[in-house]
């Protein structure tokens, strides 16, 4: 069985974050282990607390599982503050980690900050370059672009731009797009479209966080990177179409759909 670790927050409600990696990796086949940033007091209307891990704590719990059970895949979202994500880059390098998918959480679907505006260079600087693909939304690509990004020629731009400027893959999602919900992936100056038809729901709570760990999963079980993609994006679409409704906002979307091969 492949190994894949989640560093990321604790979404108490249990519909993202560490709780919704968990879940899609084991729904995909892998062993899941987890390293908190931080906890968040949280459900499907929003975030209304978050306490976050000090770093010697993080840096322990990131010694504990790199020495005992080396993961075949990584997958980073919330970090918080650049003090944390210096210590997840430093820990990375020490232990030659492979197969980063980082998935750069700013903001929540509710609007809620999940990352100090100050971490964004740390992000930038330390984490963008160790990994093999970030996985933006075109409100975080905008922020890191500082470009507007409004047609699928602009969201290739952003893509090839982010992907030179820090060294790796970038898979620029389109699901804030009304139309549709393609994605744009490039990759060594490749560009590859994923296509993907708009669902009407509002059950989209811990979307991005299934989908950069499900490419996690598949990257570490071997998979080339579109194609990891691609059945991520299969797994997650497949997911949203089950349409499970939970409390009175969005609806988790990590609930234990399961991917058949």
């Amino acid at each position: 069985m492949k190994t894949v670790l989640t560093i990321a927050g604790s979404d108490c409600s249990g519909g993202a974050g560490i709780q919704a990696d968990i879940k899609t990796i084991l729904a995909n086949g892998a062993y899941a282990m987890s390293v908190l940033t931080a906890m968040t007091a949280q459900n499907t209307i929003g975030v209304t607390a978050v306490q976050p891990s000090t770093t010697q704590f993080l840096a322990q719990q990131l010694d504990a599982v790199f020495t005992d059970i080396p993961p075949d895949a990584v997958k980073i979202g919330m970090v918080f503050s650049s003090d944390l994500a210096s210590v997840i880059g430093e820990r990375l390098r020490r232990y030659n980690v492979r197969n980063v998918v980082l998935d750069p959480v700013m903001v929540a679907s509710s609007g809620a900050k999940l990352l100090q505006p100050q971490a964004v260079d740390t992000l930038k600087r330390e984490l963008f370059p160790l990994a093999r693909v970030i996985t933006p939304n075109l409100p975080e690509a905008k922020a890191l672009f500082v470009k507007e990004i409004p047609d699928k020629i602009a969201m290739e731009a952003a893509a090839k731009q982010l992907s030179d400027a820090f060294g790796c893959a970038v898979l620029l999602k389109g699901g804030h797009r009304s139309s549709d919900a393609d994605d744009v992936l490039c990759e060594q100056k490749q560009l590859y479209w994923f296509k993907s038809e708009h669902i009407s729901t509002n059950n989209t709570h811990g979307t991005g966080c299934t989908l950069s760990s499900a490419i996690a999963v598949f990257l570490a079980d071997g998979c080339d990177l579109p194609t990891a993609v691609q059945r991520a994006k299969d797994y997650v679409t497949g997911a949203l179409k089950a349409n499970l409704r939970l409390g009175h906002g969005c609806g988790p979307i990590a609930h234990g759909w399961k991917w058949q091969k």
